[in-house]
């Protein structure tokens, strides 16, 4: 699990991204990002029923997500508010959950496109 100073946790902190155009665009993931004038790089992640109704589920996705973050953290660039909203593509037709190192692609993809990693 990240640190709660690497979390983004406040609806205001949410509601910018709104008005960003800064997006990266892959199959599972929408990842939105804005300079946030701090030391550090903050996260916040997205989740909803779209994806999955029961709740452990959506819960495993954002507990791997957070450890391939976890465990990235020093590798990605300082200084960034990033948004990661997971698509309902993360879970298959038969209902199983893309595997940790699919998701773990797809992530580090993206970071790599916008150049924070």
């Amino acid at each position: 699990m990240l640190k709660k100073e690497y979390r983004l946790s406040k609806d205001n902190d949410f509601k910018k991204f709104n008005q960003t155009k800064k997006a990266v665009y892959s199959p599972i993931l929408i990842m939105k990002f804005l300079e946030n004038q701090m030391p550090i790089s903050r996260f916040g992640l997205i989740v909803s029923t779209k994806v999955s109704k029961k709740a452990n589920k959506r819960n495993l996705i954002r507990r791997r997500l957070n450890e391939i973050l976890r465990l990235n953290l020093v590798k990605i660039k300082k200084g960034y508010d990033i948004l990661i909203i997971i698509s309902p593509k993360v879970i298959n037709s038969q209902g199983k959950t893309m595997a940790y190192k699919e998701l773990e692609d797809n992530l580090l993809t993206a970071l790599r496109k916008v150049k924070l990693l």
